[in-house]
């Protein structure tokens, strides 16, 4: 009977369990985040090209050249 009682103690134990829901949550929230990154990456890297093509095309005058001096 004593291995009984072992057995029982340990499915009765829930010592685990906030650990096991702390990792299920942590698991989660990484996996959200990667989900986020992957749909974003194209967007940011589009939108990335979009301001160095407009700021190529940018000049910018010499302070001479305006009528300022230093």
């Amino acid at each position: 009977m004593n291995f009984l009682n072992t057995v029982k103690a340990f499915a009765a134990n829930e010592s685990g369990a906030v650990t096991v829901d702390w990792v299920v949550l942590t698991a989660a929230i990484v996996g959200l985040g990667l989900a986020v990154v992957t749909s974003v990456s194209s967007g940011v890297g589009s939108l990335g090209t979009s301001i160095s093509t407009a700021l190529g095309g940018i000049t910018v005058n010499a302070p001479e050249t305006v009528g300022f001096t230093q």
